[in-house]
């Protein structure tokens, strides 16, 4: 296979990669990246035509993990997974984490506060709720007490869930009110003592009018 680079040309349907002949004949393909430094009339030996291929591979399975990521945050189990999926085998893997980990493109502890983060702001859960989604992430257990100490209070969050709820719930009685919106917090990981009072808030705030009266019934 080693022979002198006679043509390096763009791919038709892949702009992003070229193909590579050796004395007038096509021997391989290559992302521009790894074909960058590469000249016609260049000497090329099989060690470095191997190992060209195999930096190859390490830039494909780079660039599909950035598409992947683009999406939203991974953590690495997540992206390592993916990668495993696509057939990659494991150490090019473990070279792909180790240029994303060095990028600051995954961690585990960004992804797991950039988690807890978009979560507060968009669907409010408990602490409980959040710690076994991080683990079904595969994020550890030290990452996780670390991410959630600065984690929004379960009580706030609570409140923020059913604000977002109860539009859902106009026109209950109370009890169906009561059994639906305690039913969903219990669904997101509160607690009991943490959503019993929540109940009886957003009951009272939509039908302010009629709180004294509320009260009264919610005491049989």
């Amino acid at each position: 296979m080693a022979g002198i680079i006679t043509a390096i040309e763009p791919q038709k349907k892949h702009p992003d990669r070229v193909n590579i002949y050796l004395d007038g004949e096509f021997v391989f393909g290559l992302s521009n990246v790894v074909a960058a430094w590469l000249r016609s009339g260049q000497a090329l030996s099989d060690e470095k035509i191997a190992s060209l291929q195999e930096e190859d591979k390490i830039e494909g399975a780079y660039q599909r993990a950035l598409h992947f990521l683009s999406y939203r945050p991974r953590s690495v189990l997540e992206v390592k997974d993916r990668l495993g999926t696509a057939g990659y085998d494991p150490l090019v893997i473990s070279e792909v984490l180790l240029r994303l980990e060095k990028k600051g493109y995954i961690g585990d502890a960004q992804f797991a506060q950039q988690w807890i983060e978009n979560r507060a702001a968009f669907r409010p859960r408990s602490h409980r709720a959040l710690k076994y989604e991080l683990r079904q992430k595969g994020v550890n257990e030290e990452v996780i007490t670390d991410a959630l100490a600065s984690a929004p209070d379960e009580d706030s969050q609570a409140r923020k869930a059913a604000a977002k709820y109860h539009r859902r719930l106009q026109g209950l009685e109370w009890k169906p009110f009561a059994n639906r919106l305690g039913g969903y917090l219990g669904r997101l990981g509160f607690s009991y003592p943490v959503i019993k009072p929540i109940i009886l808030e957003t009951w009272q705030q939509m039908h302010a009018e009629d709180s004294t009266e509320i009260i009264g019934n919610t005491e049989e």
